[in-house]
């Protein structure tokens, strides 16, 4: 059987081994399993939210409003947009799922940091579009402008912060260099980790509707899935000018979104302190990866995120290290895949980083 030639240089996403499959091949028991490596909440979903979602479970069986009028009504009093400028999807991968395929073809260019999300190359890859990488690992705007000014993408991606490393750029310099960009070039500012960042440091907060007014060639991704802690309901969303947003909705298929999952959002929407409060105490917990990397003479990136990139140079290899930790029942996130010597992992509560910390200097005890 014959498939789009396009798909041979497509690779799968490699998503964060689940708990079971640990439970399966290492015969830990699920309750000693901690799994450190998709960025959950490590706090649970708000109880309101949980609460919300069995009182609505009854309606399983119909249709959701496919118009998500209460849920876009939220999200733009909280960004102080139109409900127009505003698409749902089943987690922002899925708008960037949309932005890409509506905006690329095989003669098209893609620009990105050389380490980033990985669906912007596998959805780009999808269409036959050429994928361009700066050559820093982390963000460098420098090299963004003169590969842009080489190239001419169609379409430019700004992860803020960056997955999987963690860094984030100041926002001031964000917008300078959108101003050097031709509004035919979409440029997508992903921002699902972005409620970290903006509360570790003012310099990073980015102002949607300021963004989208400012840049009519912008779209902005946003999710449910981090800070708000609904990662299995799937909810996410892309702010825009109502052109973009008009073109999207082209490729959206109806029903998009669960009834349980828009309930869920649009609860949530209403539980700022808890998101507040799980933040605050994801930076708190940070502070002891870093102090133990500094201990160890590793080196890491400062995390604008819920998790944090932990190199190893030469000291040691980190699919050992993270092959070892999964036998252990602690499920992190190597980083060779990306073809860094690192491991990422999320910033679990206070009792799951007491033990991982302990488990991962009696692993490299072992390695050493």
């Amino acid at each position: 059987m014959q498939f789009n030639k396009v798909l041979n240089d497509v690779k799968i996403y490699e998503a964060g081994k689940p708990i079971e499959l640990v439970v399966r091949e290492y015969g830990v028991d699920a309750k000693d399993i901690i799994k450190l490596a998709s960025n959950e909440n490590p706090y649970g979903t708000s109880p309101k939210v949980t609460k919300k979602v069995q009182e609505i479970a009854k309606n399983m069986f119909m249709y959701p409003d496919d118009s998500m009028f209460e849920l876009k009504e939220a999200l733009a009093n909280k960004f102080k947009v139109e409900s127009s400028n505003i698409i749902m999807g089943s987690g922002s991968d899925q708008i960037l799922e949309f932005a890409i395929h509506a905006k690329c073809d095989k003669n098209s260019k893609l620009l990105m940091s050389n380490v980033t999300f990985a669906m912007y190359e596998i959805y780009g890859k999808q269409t036959g579009a050429t994928i361009i990488r700066t050559e820093d690992d982390e963000h460098n705007l420098d090299q963004f402008r003169k590969l842009y000014k080489e190239h001419k993408p169609d379409m430019v991606f700004l992860c803020l912060p960056n997955n999987p490393l963690g860094e984030c750029l100041d926002t001031k310099d964000v917008y300078e260099f959108l101003e050097e960009i031709d509004e035919k070039t979409l440029v997508v500012v992903d921002g699902a980790y972005h409620e970290y960042a903006a509360f570790k440091d003012e310099k990073k907060k980015i102002v949607v509707d300021e963004l989208i007014s400012k840049f009519p060639n912008v779209i902005y991704l946003g999710t449910f899935s981090k800070a708000y802690a609904l990662g299995g309901m799937r909810v996410g969303y892309g702010i825009a000018k109502k052109e973009i947003i008009q073109n999207l909705y082209k490729l959206r298929p109806p029903f998009n979104i669960t009834t349980l999952s828009l309930a869920a959002a649009i609860e949530a929407l209403k539980d700022e302190e808890f998101v507040v409060d799980c933040i605050r105490k994801n930076f708190e917990q940070m502070k002891r990866y870093e102090e133990y990397a500094k201990t160890k003479g590793f080196s890491f990136i400062e995390s604008y995120t819920n998790f944090i990139a932990i190199k190893f140079d030469k000291m040691y290899n980190s699919s050992e290290v993270a092959q070892n930790l999964l036998q252990e029942g602690i499920i992190v996130r190597d980083l060779t895949s990306y073809k860094v010597n690192a491991i990422r992992i999320t910033i679990g509560s206070d009792e799951q980083n007491t033990k991982v910390l302990k488990v991962l200097d009696e692993v490299l005890k072992k390695l050493k």
